[in-house]
């Protein structure tokens, strides 16, 4: 029996559309908010604090609702999350065409626009602990990898449809709001649908919701075998988890590396937006320049797809090589991305980098992972969502800050971690004998 066999194929395909929405909902408005950010006249990094207040919130929630997935409907859960989608969007696109429209001003229209975007940070989070958790209580341990890889395969696929059809959705009466107020229209058919093809029915097995990374352009959440042949999303119960601490000699030289490489990789990704619409003059043409920054992030999601599709399973790539390979192909893009003025430098060194970091997280991950035992694997896997989502926080504003004080400082820094992240790392990644 296929894992798609497993569980009706209308509900597959209602499950991978829950997963699907958030990435390409987030990854739109990424491409649109620095041109909303021109119109508005409103400074670059509020946008980006907007984001990580959300980005705080998901780290903060998301591990009590993956808790809550084990004694709650998983199908209610779902539901909680792709309301919290729907409605954030929904009304971060309302109060962002009411400041376009100047009807509220620029600073009502940020504190309203963070108001609302905590809705998808705090509840959010519900939706994709339940989707796992759901697929592993109904497939057998056989089938379960596929199952998950599957399903968690729609973050990158949202990755390329958010950019890819963003400035599609610029039309009266929206104008630059309309990528929020469609994807917002289109969470809110996906828990039409949920509700109506994905009965309560009982599970076949016990089974627990992990914990997932806040969704951007680098969201994978790609879960490895240990994770879901049995112990992370299979038997174990909450009153048995395994607590790790953080300081643990096997793992911490690649959580830190984590942390670097995330921190990184946020920088650039809450940036490139904002750099694409000042290199390329486009303050004043913000349609252009949603289509242009959509473009940009595009090419980096295909090329992070390449990397963990194509280049990881062909390559064979282990850990530590994955690990320090990425970060020199991340820190030769982020150099020409820095010094790039046009549209197809500005592509060509994201691209690169993108291909970079998309080297670098699952090797960090993978890393991880295999340097404890199979009963730790579900701390652990809470440890590497948090830290991933935790690059999120503060990065991408101190960026943006730095980007508006001056350009090359966002450039140098990112520089200087990955650097330090290749030189430190070739001594200090060591996978343990376990």
């Amino acid at each position: 029996m296929s894992a798609v066999q497993a569980i009706p194929s209308s509900r597959v395909v209602i499950l991978f559309m829950v997963m699907l929405v958030a990435a390409a909902g987030n990854t739109a408005m990424q491409s649109a908010l620095p041109a909303i950010a021109s119109e508005l006249d409103m400074p670059d990094v509020w946008v980006s604090l907007a984001f990580s207040w959300s980005a705080l919130l998901w780290v903060i929630t998301a591990p009590k609702w993956a808790r809550l997935s084990d004694r709650r409907g998983r199908k209610q859960l779902m539901s909680v999350g792709v309301i919290g989608f729907a409605a954030s969007m929904g009304l971060c696109g309302l109060v962002l065409w009411l400041g376009l429209a100047g009807l509220i001003g620029p600073v009502v229209t940020f504190i309203l626009f963070a108001l609302f975007r905590s809705l998808y940070g705090g509840f959010g989070s519900a939706a994709p602990p339940a989707v796992q958790a759901y697929v592993a209580a109904r497939t057998e341990r056989a089938e379960r990898t596929k199952a998950l890889s599957m399903l968690a395969s729609s973050f990158g696929v949202g990755t390329v449809i958010g950019p890819a059809t963003a400035h599609y959705f610029l039309f009266p009466p929206f104008g630059l709001a309309g990528p929020l107020i469609m994807f917002a229209a289109f969470g809110v058919a996906v828990l039409i649908a949920l509700h109506v093809q994905l009965p309560n029915d009982t599970p076949r097995f016990e089974a627990r919701g992990a914990v997932a990374a806040y969704p951007n352009a680098a969201s994978m959440n790609s879960p490895d075998d240990e994770d879901v042949d049995g112990d992370a999303l299979g038997s174990v119960l909450p009153d048995s988890e395994v607590r790790l601490p953080w300081r643990d000699e096997r793992m911490a030289s690649w959580l830190i590396a984590g942390l670097i490489g995330g921190h990184a990789q946020a920088i650039i990704l809450g940036v490139v937006g904002f750099l694409v619409r000042d290199r390329l003059g486009l303050h004043d043409r913000p349609w252009e320049a949603v289509q242009a920054s959509g473009s940009v992030m595009l090419i980096g999601a295909m090329a992070t797809l390449l990397a963990q599709w194509g280049l990881i399973p062909m390559l064979s790539l282990a850990a530590r090589n994955s690990v320090l390979l990425g970060a020199i192909l991340a820190l030769v893009g982020t150099i020409l991305t820095g010094i790039s003025h046009d549209f197809y430098g500005i592509s060509t060194g994201f691209a690169i980098a993108s291909l970079g970091f998309g080297l670098f997280r699952p090797g960090f991950t993978a890393g991880a992972s295999l340097a404890v035992h199979r009963h730790e694997q579900g701390d652990v896997a809470g440890k590497i969502a948090s830290i991933n989502g935790a690059a999120y926080i503060v990065a991408p504003a101190v960026g943006v800050a730095l980007f508006n004080y001056w350009e090359p400082a966002t450039f140098i820094l990112i520089s200087a971690a990955l650097l330090f992240l290749i030189i430190w790392g070739r001594r200090a990644l060591v996978v343990p004998e376990i």
